[in-house]
């Protein structure tokens, strides 16, 4: 486990609020290296600590001198999951924002994820263009959560709600739920690829609807659909995530 003062990481902040403080969690110090360096190049964020299992990073998140915006978090660690880690702090009440970065890819691990309130889920691996988009992404959330103090008016609340949205949310067709996309989006990138109904099964919805959230993220580019070849009966279309 390593703690970092602060000043080690990227300083600069956005204009008038201090930098994000970041806790990266993994196992492997070749993807705690990468990643570090990935979070450092992004402007409003610096690490702060390191641990290198579940317990490590309990320890951590549990001390209430600890201050922790962000969790980069993996899975598949000794001494417990990532999973685990966010089931102990959520239960003791730390709300600290996690995204997941992981190799796992079972749905039923990122339907937890989900629950648990995880910000993304990342599956490695990825580019520097991926994390700097989610870390983006984020930074519009802290700074909404920043300002947002007191009594709020709809505005306010509209847009904290609108800064949790991927892009490919902002213009959702009528009907459509932007939780519910982001659990079919979430499912579909833990597979790789999958047919509306067996996106339905993992995602525990109708098939009806997954193939509907499914053709949304086919419009907005996300998403591929092809022809499924050597499956007996009717054609099946195959559902293809691309990334955003």
């Amino acid at each position: 486990m390593t703690h970092h003062e602060p000043g080690t990481g990227n300083e600069t902040p956005s204009v008038g609020q201090p930098p994000i403080r970041v806790m990266m969690v993994d196992d492997d110090p070749l993807i705690v290296e990468l990643h570090r360096s990935y979070v450092e190049r992004v402007e409003g964020f610096t690490v702060v600590a390191e641990a290198v299992s579940a317990r490590d990073a309990l320890a951590v998140l549990l001390d209430r001198e600890a201050c922790v915006d962000l969790l980069l978090l993996d899975v598949t660690m000794p001494a417990g999951s990532g999973i685990d880690v966010l089931k102990h702090i959520r239960a003791r009440g730390i709300n600290t924002h996690a995204i997941v970065v992981s190799g796992v890819r079972d749905a039923e691990v990122v339907r937890q994820a989900v629950k648990l309130g995880v910000f993304q889920y990342l599956l490695k691996p990825f580019t520097f263009a991926t994390m700097r988009d989610r870390l983006e992404q984020f930074r519009g959330l802290h700074a909404h959560e920043v300002q947002a103090t007191g009594q709020t008016t709809q505005h306010d609340v509209d847009s904290l709600f609108a800064a949790l949205r991927p892009s490919h949310r902002e213009q959702l067709t009528k009907g459509l739920s932007g939780e519910t996309l982001r659990l079919v989006t979430d499912t579909l990138r833990a597979r790789g690829a999958s047919s509306a109904a067996e996106l339905a099964e993992a995602a525990g919805m109708s098939r009806v609807a997954a193939r509907r959230y499914l053709e949304h993220l086919v419009s907005s580019g996300s998403v591929e659909r092809a022809p499924r070849h050597g499956t007996p009966g009717r054609p099946q279309s195959e559902y293809r995530w691309l990334g955003e």
